[in-house]
C-alpha cells in the first residue's frame, strides 16, 4: 500500500517536472527570438553612394542660331542674371529697332492730336476746335499696339541670349563662338559645386522601409579615406533597376561638406535607423 502511494507522489512529481520544464523551454525561446528580432531591428542600413551637387541646371536657348558670344568657359563662377551665351540674330535686332521707330511715329501722333485744330464753320463763322475725342481715343490706341509690338520684338530677342538662373560653377560647355547652336539642347550646364550632397546606388527594396528622413548617416568617402556625418533629406518615391535588382534613391546632406570633395566621387554609407 504504501509503495503504491510512492509510487503515485513520484508520477505526480514527474508530470509536474515535466510541464515545468516545457513552460521554461518555452519562455526562453520566445526571449531569445525577441531578442533576435530587437538585434534584427536596430541593424543599421549600409549602400553605395555617389557626391552630386544639390542643384544642377543643364541650360539650352529657344531658338537656333549661330553663337555670337560666350563670355564664360569651365570653372567660372557665375550670378543668377549673368549672361552666358549670346546668339547672333540680326534679323531680332532689327525687329526692336523697327518696332521702336514705330512707338515713337505713334506716340508723336498721339501727341499731335492732342493739340491740332481742325476748321470748322458754323453759322456763317470760321471755328477752330480740337479734334473729335475719338480721334485721339484711336491714336492712344495704336501707340498701345506699339507698345505691345515693342515688347514682343523685345522678348524674342531675349530667346537669343541665355543667362544663369542661379548663383553657381560652369560646370561644362558644349558650344564656342561661331558655332551652330540648335534650340532646345543643353549647351551650358551649371553646378553647385559648393553644396554637395550624395545619392545612393544600390539601396534595396528590402531596406529602404527602415530608412527614414532626418536619419542620421555615417559617411565613409574612399578616394579621400574619411569619415564624416550627414543626413537622410530626401527618399525617391520611385524605385529604379540597376543590374536587374529593385533600388530606391535615398539623398543625404553632409552635415559639414568635407573640403576636398569632389563631384562623382564614391562613397559607403550607414543610415541609423
Amino acid at each position: 500500500m504504501q509503495t503504491r502511494i510512492k509510487r503515485t507522489y513520484f508520477l505526480q512529481f514527474l508530470s509536474l517536472a515535466l510541464i515545468i520544464i516545457v513552460l521554461l523551454h518555452s519562455v526562453s525561446t520566445g526571449l531569445a527570438s525577441h531578442a533576435n528580432q530587437s538585434v534584427s531591428d536596430q541593424n543599421p542600413v549600409t549602400a553605395s553612394a555617389v557626391i552630386v551637387p544639390a542643384y544642377v541646371a543643364r541650360l539650352g536657348v529657344l531658338i537656333s542660331g549661330i553663337a555670337k558670344e560666350v563670355p564664360v568657359k569651365e570653372g567660372d563662377l557665375v550670378k543668377e542674371g549673368q549672361t552666358l551665351l549670346v546668339l547672333d540674330t540680326p534679323e531680332l535686332e532689327f525687329a526692336v529697332t523697327e518696332a521702336q521707330a514705330a512707338l515713337h511715329s505713334a506716340q508723336a501722333y498721339a501727341d499731335l492730336q492732342k493739340y491740332r485744330r481742325v476748321e470748322n464753320r458754323r453759322n456763317g463763322k470760321i471755328f477752330y476746335d480740337v479734334v473729335p475725342v475719338e480721334s485721339r481715343q484711336r491714336a492712344d490706341a495704336r501707340v498701345q499696339q506699339a507698345q505691345v509690338a515693342l515688347q514682343l520684338a523685345q522678348l524674342n530677342l531675349t530667346e537669343g541670349t541665355l543667362k544663369a538662373p542661379m548663383d553657381a560653377m560652369v560646370a561644362s560647355l558644349a558650344v564656342i563662338p561661331g558655332e551652330f547652336v540648335p534650340s532646345d539642347q543643353a549647351m551650358v550646364t551649371l553646378a553647385t559645386l559648393n553644396q554637395l550632397q550624395l545619392e545612393t546606388t544600390d539601396l534595396s527594396e528590402r531596406d529602404i522601409a527602415k530608412v527614414k528622413s532626418g536619419a542620421s548617416v555615417d559617411i565613409f568617402i574612399e578616394a579621400l579615406n574619411e569619415n564624416v556625418s550627414g543626413k537622410v533629406v530626401g527618399i525617391s518615391p520611385r524605385a529604379d533597376m540597376v543590374g536587374g535588382d529593385v533600388v530606391f534613391k535615398v539623398t543625404i546632406a553632409f552635415d559639414q561638406q568635407p573640403e576636398n570633395a569632389l563631384w562623382g566621387m564614391t562613397a559607403e554609407v550607414t543610415i541609423e535607423e
